[in-house]
């Protein structure tokens, strides 16, 4: 697989691995070999980074879209840069933390809402 395909499944920012990692494929043997037993720098980058944006979304519990409209969507951060901005953030990461909150409740309810009206049909022998 190419570099960028094993780096996403791995949860890592691609431009921070090894240059080896980043010049040559992955076969599915290699690839399961660094799941199993990461070496050092993976192991490393995950827990220091630079994370990969969807990872920085993750951690500071906002969507990709957040990270672009604070427009830090191209911005790795280190784990260090996270836990920097969770302490003390700023009002971009007050309200879209607050927005990821809102779209989270709201899919709960849906999906509680959904589950009622299956059993409902179920009841009324209409599945």
């Amino acid at each position: 697989m190419k570099p960028a395909t094993a780096a996403k499944k791995l949860g890592i920012y691609l431009p921070a691995t090894p240059e080896q990692f980043q010049a040559e494929p992955i076969t599915r043997e290699a690839f399961l070999a660094l799941q199993q037993t990461p070496p050092e720098w993976l192991v490393e980058l995950r827990l220091n980074g630079p994370h990969p944006r969807d990872e920085v979304a993750r951690k500071l519990g906002v969507s990709i879209s957040g990270l672009a409209r604070a427009q830090m969507a191209d911005e790795a951060l280190t784990t260090a840069q996270i836990k920097e901005l969770l302490t003390d953030p700023p009002q971009w990461l007050v309200v879209e933390r607050a927005t990821q909150a809102e779209v989270r409740a709201t899919n709960a309810r849906t999906n509680e809402r959904n589950e009622g009206r299956r059993i409902l049909r179920e009841e009324q022998g209409l599945e």
